[in-house]
């Protein structure tokens, strides 16, 4: 096991190198940039600021990135994610409308059931991932990606204008909330404190309306981004630091950002949109085909199904995979080689683990190359690495289910 101080040094590299590692979009400006309602609260709670996918977030707080990762494992954290963009389908054809665009089964879903889906092209690439939830009010409520908001909204209010046009019943609304997501294992019970609704009845993945902490209209679902238990709330943008404030007077819970954001969903397998998935990867590829809906394999009826369909029968040329690395902290674009020395892919993410102690990564080889336990080389720093081929997530997942 490396000395503590070791790993804390190496995962404090990982933070100054927390513009490479999310891409272009993140950077330390702070001119004309969206701010989320709870900017200000960011500022008096030690918020560092930095520019992500045109908005003003914070990396971290007064904790470190490494204390923040940690205390979510262990306990629970405060993420602001109101950047993400939130709109309601609603009309007799919305969920017609919603299949057209994804490739997920959206009739099956029960009053209140979500599911994560994914938008893509006619080449069966990903325009982005999404998480859509029947709700029992009558509408679909949809999240995206915030770096996606423009040609998301786009997408969806074209194809409404396409709709009505022929005449369907369909219409899209943007949600103007703020969105917080309390995540850790401990998330149930803090919230538990400030609803009427039994949790215990709210699995992983479930959503219902509810007053939270007082503050009426917030629609609470079981989910997250950090493979532990927790929530996302959609709230009244005016009421978002009411709320945020009555979550942090638990002891349980402390504010966490964008870098310990990004090592949690990391543990946990998850993708990023722009990193590790994109326009020109298949959901085959990207190692996603369970977001495939039965029904939608059969029918072929979501756009790129004729790409898409084909892969599932074969053997996609690509695959994304888990990576456990030795030396140096793997980054996004590094080579990925054969014990031979040729390069056959590319890391899309990586980070030193907290939890484990060890660098993880994913990135795309060849299928041959794709089997756990595959033993491969990273190159860093023009330095060859050893590597092997993990199964994801690296850090078991937590959610909440029904038993």
């Amino acid at each position: 096991m490396q000395p503590a101080v070791s790993m804390a040094s190496r995962l404090g590299h990982r933070l100054q190198a927390f513009t490479s590692a999310l891409g272009r979009s993140i950077s330390y400006s702070q001119d004309r940039l969206h701010q989320t309602p709870l900017y200000d609260f960011h500022l008096a709670h030690g918020g560092k600021m930095v520019t992500f996918a045109g908005w003003s977030l914070p990396v971290q707080h007064r904790d470190s990135h490494i204390d923040s990762h940690l205390h979510t494992r262990r306990h629970c954290s405060l993420f602001d994610v109101s950047h993400m963009l939130q709109t309601k389908i609603f009309g007799c054809d919305r969920v017609k409308l919603m299949e057209s665009l994804v490739v997920g089964d959206i009739a099956e879903l029960k009053p209140n059931q979500g599911t994560l889906s994914l938008f893509t092209n006619e080449a069966g690439g990903i325009l982005d991932d999404l998480i859509v939830t029947n709700t029992s009010e009558g509408y679909l409520y949809v999240v995206s990606n915030a770096g996606c908001r423009d040609k998301d909204l786009a997408l969806m209010q074209d194809k409404v204008s396409e709709f009505q046009k022929t005449g369907c019943d369909v219409g899209l609304e943007v949600v103007e909330n703020a969105l917080l997501a309390l995540q850790g294992p401990t998330a149930a019970q803090v919230l538990q404190a400030g609803v009427a609704d039994d949790l215990r009845n709210l699995p992983f993945m479930t959503s219902a309306g509810m007053e939270v902490f007082g503050v009426p209209g917030c629609r609470v679902t079981r989910c997250g981004y950090t493979g532990e238990d927790g929530v996302e709330i959609s709230v009244p943008a005016t009421r978002a630091v009411h709320l945020a404030t009555a979550l942090l007077e638990n002891p349980e819970v402390k504010l966490a950002g964008l870098a310990a954001r990004d090592s949690l969903r990391l543990e946990a397998g998850l993708c990023l949109y722009g990193n590790d998935i994109n326009e020109h990867t298949t959901p085959v590829e990207g190692s996603l085909s369970w977001t495939l809906g039965k029904r939608r394999r059969v029918a072929m009826d979501f756009p790129g199904a004729t790409v898409i369909i084909p892969q599932l029968k074969g053997k996609p040329q690509r695959k994304r995979v888990g990576l456990m690395c030795e030396g140096a902290p793997v980054r996004t674009h590094s080579p990925i080689l054969s014990m031979e020395g040729a390069v056959i892919g590319t890391v899309t993410s990586g980070c030193p683990s907290p939890c484990l102690k060890k660098n993880v990564a994913m990135g795309y080889v060849p299928h041959e190359y794709s089997k756990p336990g595959t033993q491969l080389l990273v190159e860093v720093r023009r330095k060859q690495q050893a590597a092997v081929v993990s199964k994801m997530p690296f850090v078991p997942t937590n959610y909440y289910t029904l038993k």
